[in-house]
């Protein structure tokens, strides 16, 4: 950490639909500025329901635009999947990293849940964290004469999605500039590690350690026989052309930044040059998160048989 007891400064970021968020927001900013940290609030002009919660008044409130988090230590989400998204984007252009509280469903992203909310605000202001880098994914869209038309960046996945569903969409993906195979369908997902358990887990694709550096590309309702999930180099130039006699399609980023994809195009994905820096409040293996997020039967688990110390005889105990 680089900044001084004296400057400490949180990007506050609720989802801010239901009245209980807006109190957990609330009560988190009371803990931080308790600490003497500034907070300062992500929101619309009038936030619903602050009328109960005044802590929310007195501090600094910011539009959600890039330089909403500029001289944070950190970005505090409070909220599902989707609000951390939004917030991600924030933190990757000040390059300061993101921390999740779930107060959504499965909240895959979020580093604890609601019930430990006062335990997570008194490690962040204890600086008791550490932080992960999360691969990105960089996206441009190109138009039948090779003119750029669009160009992103996903923390979770690109959603190639066709936008005429009476037909298909008639795509040719290619790997490292090397055509792969060519079918009809409703779209591909081209995901990170971190988005293996979002839209492309729920389309078919296999589950990714987040520790692990790849892309996945996983068509979403193929009409063809090699369909299956690829998972691909980092160092990877992964790419899906349209045919010029197609639909038009959408190219869906981290499901709400949008680019245009009309007939012709192409669409380049290539890691990203930023990561999202992620806090990590405890060491907990990503085995447990997606035991307790999916909430995976595991009675009956023995654990492993390992053998005791020589020094202590050699009989066997499990874990």
């Amino acid at each position: 950490m680089t900044q001084s007891d004296t400057d400490r400064c949180v990007l506050l970021v609720p989802h801010t639909r239901r009245e209980g968020n807006i109190a957990s927001a609330a009560r988190a900013t009371e803990l931080l500025m308790q600490a003497g940290i500034t907070v300062r609030l992500v929101g619309e002009d009038e936030l619903p329901f602050t009328d109960n919660y005044p802590v929310l008044g007195q501090i600094e409130q910011v539009a959600p635009k890039d330089e909403a988090a500029a001289g944070c230590e950190l970005v505090l989400v409070l909220g599902g999947d989707g609000t951390f998204l939004r917030a991600a984007g924030m933190a990757r252009a000040q390059d300061v990293p993101v921390l999740g509280i779930n107060l959504g469903h499965i909240g895959f992203l979020a580093e604890w849940e609601e019930d430990s909310l006062e335990t997570a605000i008194r490690r962040v202001i204890d600086r008791e964290y550490t932080v992960d880098d999360r691969m990105t994914i960089d996206v441009t869209v190109h138009d039948s004469n090779n003119d750029q038309i669009g160009q992103g960046w996903a923390l979770n996945e690109a959603s190639l999605e066709n936008l005429d569903r009476r037909g298909v969409l008639d795509a040719i993906l290619e790997v490292d500039f090397r055509p792969v195979s060519s079918f009809g369908c409703d779209g591909v997902l081209i995901s990170t590690p971190t988005g293996s358990t979002a839209y492309a887990f729920s389309a078919g694709g296999p589950i990714l350690w987040p520790e692990l550096d790849a892309i996945l590309v996983v068509p979403n309702n193929a009409h063809a026989l090699f369909t299956k999930p690829l998972v691909v180099s980092p160092r990877s130039r992964v790419a899906v052309e349209s045919l010029i006699t197609t639909t038009p399609a959408d190219v869906v980023l981290d499901g709400f930044r949008h680019l245009d994809m009309p007939p012709g195009s192409r669409l380049d994905v290539v890691r990203g040059v930023k990561p999202v820096r992620l806090v990590r409040l405890d060491d907990s293996p990503f085995t447990d998160r997606l035991v307790h997020k999916l909430q995976l039967p595991i009675n009956g688990w023995r654990g492993p048989v390992l053998k005791e110390d020589k020094t202590y005889g050699d009989n066997v105990t499990r874990r």
